[in-house]
């Protein structure tokens, strides 16, 4: 190389998730693209800028393979996580609702289900503020729990009409409990939090009804920047949205024209039940129109259940403790068979939310429908979460070219979730849930990420939950990826699962420019001490998109 380079990081331990050459000592970058990778010629070459990383770890910027891009709109509200009991949570909300006098909902974020020692209702959250409306969204964002005066605003006091899997929960007396389950149920109190727009694709699949004005784009501008920022101080350099539409992609381009986008981002057309398949040429045009490095689309998001904690997710058995109670499927095996197959035959891929076995079961099958109607192709269709999985479906998943898409931060006791949430799964069944290296074993393809806002973006957290997680019993096998799969699962596996992998997700030349500098060499420190080394470095597309103090 005779040009001179922008950018050159040297003494680093590179780690370059390329087989071809796995270790190396110095990155050159110029253009935006990977120029160089190897030792100290490359340190040697003329450069810009050269960082010294005085033996820290340097890796393919990390592909977050499962979040949603509201998150930047919820950094704005009321965060709950850890907050226990009504005075807690009066004492929060009042110190809040001072702070924001003029705002028509004050929203909460980030409660677990058993905030209260009971199941919470309208009654509860009136004691904690009667005279505005305020309401309180679950980790899982499943769920959200209104006061009176929220459920009043937004119409749904005296109950609604839902689609199935979605439901305004009605009590004893006629009226609404206070709890909503699923998007649908709640997408009128957020509309009242004034970030509807934000959420009209994962609720709906559907696009403003109106074009949003300067002011209204602008604020939803600075709620996605306000969140790619936040997760490019984590490493993170490409972003797999699980939410979003047509209008959000738009928002991406008209940031990518300010020079405000800090990741490569890929968002999803959501598919509902009861759409016609006609709807997927909507999916197509997004792909059509958003398709290069940095901006895509491409893919369809679909959900088959609901969660766990409140007894959506799909199950072949009844909920300890809840005979009959097993949630229900979104589609039905023959509706999603058919989506399944036409999605596939336009060459889109597919992603589905299926938690429960009874819901990973019918997304295979539909994958298997899929294959038998179109043929093989490199699909790379995904099944999101995977919890609990039946024992003979876990070799289809391999057979099948499925994408495990797995969050590190999920397992409860692993991370954030409490251990006593596994106890919403029957105690014989615990074996079967968060297989993750039994998947790997089985040849499946893996890509690990955090589902922000639903836990904690941070990488280097949901690492080092990958390496701490315990078998639950005697019965259960360690489901531990090592050290270095795990990193490859947040990189060249989560480029892979995402069709980006001829751009990202590996340090090797032609390659783009996206890295992360760790603040320590993650091959010396305990599996407890991950989270703890930090993020010196982020670089996307040859571009400084975060920095700590002491590179400056």
């Amino acid at each position: 190389m005779t040009e001179m380079a922008d950018l050159i990081l040297c003494n680093a331990k590179v780690l370059t998730m390329d087989p071809v050459r796995p270790r190396a000592e110095a990155v050159a970058i110029r253009d935006g693209r990977i120029v160089a990778v190897g030792g100290a010629e490359v340190a040697a070459l003329p450069a810009a800028l050269v960082i010294d990383a005085r033996g820290r770890t340097l890796l393919p910027g990390f592909v977050e393979s499962h979040m949603h891009l509201f998150g930047g709109a919820e950094l704005n509200h009321l965060q709950l996580g850890g907050v226990r009991g009504v005075p807690a949570l009066k004492a929060a909300f009042e110190g809040f609702a001072a702070r924001r006098p003029g705002n028509d909902l004050l929203m909460g974020e980030g409660v677990d289900y058993g905030v209260l020692d009971h199941a919470m209702t309208r009654h509860d959250l009136d004691a904690v503020m009667p005279d505005r409306p305020i309401a309180i969204r679950s980790m899982d964002h499943h769920t959200v729990w209104a006061n009176t005066a929220a459920l009043r605003a937004a119409g749904l006091l005296h109950g609604a009409a839902m689609p199935h899997g979605h439901e305004v929960v009605m009590g004893a007396d006629g009226l609404a409990s206070g709890e909503l389950r699923e998007f649908e149920a709640f997408d009128a109190v957020l509309a009242l939090a004034g970030v509807s727009r934000m959420y009209l694709g994962i609720a709906r699949g559907a696009e403003p009804a109106d074009w949003p004005t300067d002011i209204e784009r602008g604020i939803d501008k600075d709620h996605l920047a306000r969140g790619m920022a936040h997760c490019a101080a984590q490493g993170i350099t490409t972003l797999i949205s699980m939410d979003g539409n047509r209008y959000t992609l738009q928002l991406l381009a008209e940031l990518r024209a300010e020079g405000r986008l800090t990741q490569r981002v890929k968002v999803p057309f959501h598919f509902k039940p009861g759409m016609p398949l006609a709807e997927l040429d909507r999916a197509d045009a997004m792909r059509a129109e958003f398709d290069d490095d940095w901006i895509t689309s491409g893919f369809v998001k679909l959900f088959m259940d609901g969660v766990v904690d409140s007894r959506t997710a799909a199950m072949l058995d009844d909920y300890p403790g809840y005979p009959g109670e097993r949630g229900d499927l979104l589609f039905s095996p023959r509706d999603f068979a058919a989506v399944a197959v036409e999605i596939d035959r336009r060459g889109l891929q597919i992603a589905v939310h299926a938690i429960g076995d009874a819901a990973v079961r019918n997304t295979i099958d539909g994958y298997e429908a899929a294959r038998v109607a179109n043929g093989p192709r490199d699909s790379r269709h995904r099944i999101e979460h995977i919890e609990l999985i039946a024992r003979p479906d876990i070799a289809r998943i391999a057979g099948l070219g499925i994408t495990a898409s797995v969050q590190p931060p999920h397992p409860p006791g692993a991370m954030d979730f409490a251990l006593v949430g596994l106890n919403c799964l029957a105690r014989d069944r615990w074996p079967d849930g968060y297989l993750w290296k039994t998947f790997a074993d089985h040849g499946a393809a893996v890509c690990f990420a955090s589902d922000w806002p639903v836990t904690d973006v941070s990488v280097l957290r949901g690492l080092q939950a990958s390496q701490t997680r315990r078998p639950y019993g005697p019965d259960c096998t360690d489901e531990r990826l090592g050290l270095m799969e795990s990193l490859r699962a947040y990189t060249t596996g989560g480029a892979w699962a995402a069709h980006l992998d001829s751009v990202t997700g590996c340090l090797r030349e032609g390659l783009a420019g996206d890295l992360v500098l760790l603040g320590g060499d993650i091959e010396s420190v305990s599996a407890e001490g991950i989270a703890d080394l930090g993020i010196a470095l982020t670089v996307c597309g040859g571009r400084i998109t975060h920095q700590a103090a002491e590179i400056a």
